[in-house]
């Protein structure tokens, strides 16, 4: 008898009267690091060899490895769920691992105690053995079957791996010079020299010198390598960073521990500001633990209450982002609070509006849906059960939101909720900016250089095509 598969939504086990000496059960199961990961937390084994990509490269096996234990415990299921199944005992386990599809082989009967001896071997992908040993059981006399329990929903959230992946994306690029508006207190300026440490930025300091070292030897950092320019307040600051981006003396701006307002009041004046003829809009690129791919949310920190023609150059602005981010033809959704016209919500009739224009060429590089309600954007099930056919729904990358308030509530959410890293970057003005909360830490702040650092070199890059 070969026990391969077991029944989807019940357990059944099998009695020692029914196992015979040759018998055999299997299970696959591929190891991801989330397991992995997982498996370290609940045994506290935190050995690197399993969690440390960089030292793991000089192992044996060049790559990070499961725990062995890991084999183990598939083992362990498979006797538990299948061979004999429920009402086991595991008795004595006798394992070798020489360094995962586990199979088990019935070897031997004892009558006078009704225990089995089960051969145990797990090998991996290649079929290469990593695993072989042998376990005793007590088999179960009596027949069980019982609807299989359901498991809690589990989600691994690695920031710092999330952090390094968001960091890869200007890897291998030059950095670029950054001017930093008014870095006074210790996040903002740990953030920019976070990122110049990460080879990201050459950063300019403008504001209050004083402050500003004040607020170095608060983290313990020194100040040699940078160059500071030296304000009296936060609208001095703003306003000489600006001019240092007009001058073209640096290739982006960020924003320390002042207002939005002060910032982005200097970067759109008239006379003195960086504006082009594009629409000013703020995009949060989002990495969150459940949703498969990054995503794009636009304008939640910028325009208050946008009109159509201002809509248009949001979407194109976070287009032309996500093109930079190596999306090439990104799936736009267009939220309302429903997935049908009606005139009483002017959100759709935006919608609606948009997906024409961009039907029509005026909005370019990008797939466009819309109206479409939140759960109808990121979930297929929800999208589906709806009855929406459309190429966005379920899977989008870029989400435009109605108004700032919508947008930000949105954004916060994600991110205090569910565990959402945030970056955030402004758009449409002769440089980028980076442009995150100042509640934020230096953390986003820096991850924000990466996302400017690639911008900057894939506008490069066009303009030399």
């Amino acid at each position: 008898m070969d026990i391969t598969t077991p029944p989807l939504d019940t357990l059944e086990n099998i009695t020692y009267d029914e196992i015979k000496v040759g018998d055999t059960a299997t299970m696959s199961r591929t190891v991801h690091r989330e397991d992995i990961q997982l498996f370290a937390v609940v045994s506290g084994d935190v050995n690197p060899s399993h969690l440390d990509d960089d030292y793991a490269k000089d192992s044996t096996f060049g790559r990070v490895t499961a725990h062995g234990m890991l084999s183990g415990a598939m083992i362990s299921a498979l006797l538990g769920n299948q061979f004999p199944g429920p009402g086991t005992i595991y008795v004595e386990q006798d394992l070798r691992f020489n360094t995962l599809t586990v199979k088990l082989t019935c070897t031997k009967k004892f009558p006078e105690n009704k225990r089995l001896l089960i051969a145990c071997s797990v090998t991996n992908q290649d079929g290469v053995l990593v695993v072989e040993g042998e376990a005793t059981v007590a088999a179960p006399t009596e027949k069980i079957s019982r609807q299989r329990a359901s498991l809690p929903e589990v989600t691994v959230t690695d920031k710092q791996r999330r952090y390094e992946e968001l960091l890869a994306l200007a890897e291998g690029l030059p950095a670029i010079t950054v001017a930093v508006a008014h870095p006074c207190d210790a996040e903002s300026l740990k953030g920019a020299l976070q990122a110049m440490h990460e080879g990201l930025i050459v950063p300019i300091l403008v504001g209050p010198e004083a402050k500003i070292r004040k607020a170095a030897e608060q983290i313990g950092e020194s100040l040699d390598n940078c160059r500071v320019i030296n304000t009296e307040h936060s609208v001095a600051s703003a306003e000489k960073a600006v001019a240092l981006a007009k001058a073209g003396e640096v290739e982006a701006l960020m924003k320390g521990s002042l207002h939005t307002d002060e910032l982005m009041s200097q970067v759109v004046n008239k006379t003195t500001g960086i504006r082009t003829a594009r629409r000013i809009s703020h995009v949060f690129v989002a990495d969150i633990p459940r949703y498969p791919r990054p995503l794009l949310i636009t304008d939640a920190a910028i325009n208050i209450q946008p009109e159509l023609s201002d809509m248009v150059d949001i979407v194109q602005n976070v287009i032309d982002l996500a093109h930079a981010l190596n999306i090439p033809m990104p799936r736009v959704a267009l939220l309302s609070a429903v997935e049908t016209i009606n005139p009483k919500i002017p959100s759709t009739l935006v919608a609606a509006a948009l997906c024409k224009m961009a039907d029509r060429g005026q909005i370019k590089g990008g797939i466009l849906d819309g109206p479409l309600a939140f759960d109808n954007a990121v979930s297929a099930f929800a999208a589906r059960t709806k009855g929406i056919v459309s190429e966005v729904a379920g899977r989008s990358d870029i989400l435009v939101v109605p108004d700032l308030e919508s947008g930000n509530m949105l954004a916060k959410q994600l991110e205090y909720l569910a565990g959402a890293l945030l970056t955030g970057v402004v758009l449409g003005a002769r440089v980028p900016i980076v442009l995150t909360s100042r509640a934020d830490r230096a953390e986003a702040r820096s991850a924000s250089c990466a996302i400017v650092k690639r911008l900057v070199a894939h506008r490069l890059e066009a303009a030399i095509v």
